[in-house]
């Protein structure tokens, strides 16, 4: 009898890979074994008799998507366990950090950034809640960190100039904050304040008046600063380095102090929290990449969503994950409700 035990994780992008734990899979044939995604193979690239390691398929139907994971080797195939493959709403992009995600309207905001100092003939795309992507602006050069205050208006950093742009419901972009360095990452917190992450050093706040003064400082970051708000009202900061599979979590406080949070990460990008106060960052853990799930006391560290390439995620308000990869943007449901400290 073949018997799925585990997959790990439970969610992945097309083309991640993921570990099925098992019993009785009879890995002898090659040519007789399959990983079915509902009704299409998976691409096996490692198997023992309990251990498989898997691609999840790049294209899946809709139904395939939900049906769940089934072995099947030496003619015998196992019962059907839960899987959830994350839906592609949008391709051809260039996100570097966190998309953005407004709860009045439902739609989801994010980049062609391009290279630095290259202008693209859309730089930030707007996806409605029926999954169609559409252009939204032309005229930020690089776009980088976004977000969305409580009254709808979407901020935007561009790396470029050092500017923190404000974008009104009409497309109105005005420069907000000027002389931002390297502006990368960008958080708002409860009381409206913006925090902008020059990857150069500094992380930045900026008043709902536009006021700019440095809020701390941290060693600079080869690629990007990403930030979130927890709901213990401490920023987090991620900045890859070239520390390999040591980096770290950073959590700064309303007072700017700046210690280590949680160290043992490959390339940290993007994070967010959960209503919890469960942290979740794109990055690698123990070899495998996508999104990890870290526990509110940085104690425990899980491989949540399998992805190869993500670079950024947000919650909405309804239980859905939505990933940027440097190319692409998905959306799964999980349950898991995301923390917005414009709403807390």
């Amino acid at each position: 009898m073949t018997e799925v035990l585990r997959i790990w994780p439970q969610a992945g992008v097309p083309g991640s890979l993921i570990i099925i734990e098992c019993r009785g899979f009879d890995a002898s044939d090659y040519a007789a074994c399959d990983v079915l995604f509902g009704e299409t193979p998976g691409r096996i690239v490692g198997a023992s008799p309990d251990r498989l390691l898997v691609a999840v398929p790049d294209e899946l139907t809709e139904r395939d998507r939900f049906t769940g994971v089934q072995l099947v080797s030496a003619g015998k195939t196992s019962a059907r366990v839960p899987f959830f493959v994350a839906e592609r709403l949008a391709e051809n992009l260039h996100p570097v950090a966190n998309p953005a995600y407004d709860p009045e309207t439902g739609a989801i905001f994010t980049t062609i950034s391009g290279a630095r100092g290259k202008k693209v003939e859309v730089s930030v795309w707007r996806i409605g809640p029926d999954g169609k992507a559409a252009p939204f602006l032309d005229n930020i050069m690089n776009p980088t960190g976004m977000t969305v205050d409580r009254e709808g208006t979407l901020y935007i950093t561009s790396r470029h100039d050092g500017t923190l742009y404000r974008v009104s419901p009409f497309r109105e972009v005005v420069p907000f904050a000027e002389n931002l360095g390297i502006a990368t990452g960008l958080a708002i917190d409860r009381s409206g304040n913006l925090f902008v992450g020059d990857r150069q050093g500094t992380i930045y706040r900026v008043t709902p008046l536009g006021d700019v003064t440095p809020h701390a400082r941290l060693e600079p970051s080869m690629a990007a600063y990403h930030l979130a708000f927890a709901p213990d009202g401490n920023l987090y900061v991620t900045a890859p380095t070239a520390a390999g599979t040591r980096e770290a979590i950073y959590r700064v406080t309303p007072m700017g102090k700046v210690e280590p949070w949680f160290v043992g990460l490959g390339r940290p990008q993007g994070l967010a929290f959960d209503q919890a106060g469960n942290a979740y960052v794109c990055a690698s853990l123990d070899g495998l990449r996508g999104v990890i799930k870290i526990t509110p006391d940085a104690q425990e560290a899980e491989l949540f969503i399998a992805g190869m390439r993500l670079v950024g995620l947000v919650f909405d308000d309804k239980g859905t994950v939505i990933l940027a990869s440097n190319h692409e943007i998905y959306r799964v449901s999980l349950g898991v409700v995301g923390y917005d400290p414009n709403r807390a």
